[in-house]
């Protein structure tokens, strides 16, 4: 099984041959990610190694405080950061038990001015108000399931 590890506070002349020679006492390296600045595609000074889990324990060990190229280097398990952490609990917060079926009749919802099977408005406005006074009129009976206190029935 593969481990991650940081290496931190390079020098910025650093490249990946150089990394790849600082590890190669602790064991084969898989890949090396050198992280550059976005704008001038400068090394930032880290990057994050991929080895065998034995082989990175050891390096992480190793490696701890040594200098290189007078710089005293930092080496850790490499961990997620805060976003990825934060975007994969909204992943999981944000799972439904069946998402094939639209958000607004899994909450049986609708937008302005709809009405559920019942016939009852959600957000009609004053619009909505009259022409249900105008079908109880018509009818003779409440759309309302209850039996009445309603300011609506009269």
């Amino acid at each position: 099984m593969t481990k991650k590890i940081y290496i931190g506070n390079l020098p910025f002349e650093t490249t990946e041959d150089r990394v790849r020679q600082l590890l190669a006492p602790y064991g084969a390296v898989q890949s090396v990610a050198m992280i550059r600045d976005r704008d001038s595609g400068r090394f930032r000074g880290f990057c994050f190694v991929e080895m065998d889990e034995g082989a990175a324990n050891k390096a992480i060990a190793g490696l701890k405080g040594k200098k290189v190229d007078g710089r005293k280097i930092k080496v850790n398990e490499a961990r997620r950061s805060k976003n990825q952490r934060q975007h994969q609990s909204n992943k999981n917060n944000n799972r439904r038990s069946d998402d094939s079926i639209p958000l607004h009749e899994r909450t049986a919802r609708g937008g302005y001015g709809a009405h559920d099977e019942g016939g009852y408005p959600h957000s009609g406005g004053m619009r909505g108000r009259r022409e249900w006074k105008r079908e109880k009129n018509r009818d003779g009976d409440s759309k309302f399931p209850h039996s009445g206190g309603s300011r609506f029935n009269r």
